[in-house]
């Protein structure tokens, strides 16, 4: 993914595009006067890694490392020059979808994998910070490969991530599910391995005009390609930290 800007595009005009075309990557902080963030992802081998591209005021953003949050942030305001580096970064990064996104990959209008979203910016106390990344859940009896997407094993070394959400093959499901309240829910994994491992439980098929999710426990695709069945519904919903993901205090 790269910005497809006019070259007289400025770092600041480049940095407000990325939030206007971006909105399924950007996380408002209330708590911080309403600032946005985004996280960006860079496979330039000058500035490979993870960023916190933040805009702190309508003049000013702001981008630090995610490796080092305690380091030093470089402002980038309207008008005003930055290091060939940093122009770079913002001109070739991929933004990566907020933490805590639901997404779905959409086969013939059927979500048959769904793709859970973590990247919260670490806090200088994190040691080591956990990296971003989005974790694909196929459900549970799809074997095929060819429901499954094709980045499944790496998706945030796909460049073309944003494409599949133009093309409609990757879509929010964050809104159907907060409208399905007693009907989608994240269980934790019984061995606690990370607040990151479990599963997501459908308890019945949930319709829209563009898509429908089927009714199933959808799991980590590693899982899968172990063979290994995951617990049924109800035996997962059993587990204590069940979590109903409609419910907006989780």
């Amino acid at each position: 993914m790269t910005i497809h800007a006019p070259s007289d595009t400025t770092s600041f005009e480049a940095c407000l595009r990325l939030f206007e075309d971006y909105p399924l990557a950007v996380t408002r902080h209330p708590a911080d006067g309403g600032s946005l963030s985004m996280v960006l992802v860079s496979r330039a081998a000058a500035s490979a890694g993870f960023f916190v591209l933040t805009q702190a005021r309508d003049d000013l953003f702001v981008i630090r490392s995610w490796s080092r949050p305690d380091g030093a942030d470089t402002e980038i305001r309207p008008g005003e020059p930055v290091s060939a580096a940093i122009r770079q970064l913002i001109a070739a990064s991929m933004p990566v979808p907020r933490d805590g996104a639901l997404l779905g990959w959409v086969t013939d209008c059927q979500v048959t994998a769904l793709l859970a979203v973590h990247c919260r910016p670490p806090e200088p106390w994190d040691d080591p910070p956990s990296v971003p990344e989005i974790r694909v859940m196929p459900m549970a009896g799809t074997w095929e490969l060819v429901h499954w997407p094709p980045f499944t094993a790496c998706p945030l070394d796909d460049g073309r991530l944003w494409e599949y959400v133009d093309w409609g093959e990757i879509v929010d499901i964050g809104p159907l599910v907060v409208q399905s309240a007693g009907q989608v829910f994240w269980v934790p994994s019984p061995d606690r391995r990370s607040a990151r491992h479990g599963y997501i439980v459908v308890l019945g098929n949930l319709p829209t005009e563009e898509y429908w999710l089927p009714a199933g426990v959808y799991t980590d695709h590693w899982t899968l390609r172990e063979g290994l069945e995951p617990p049924s519904a109800g035996e997962l919903l059993a587990l204590p930290g069940a979590v109903d993901l409609a419910d907006p205090l989780r």
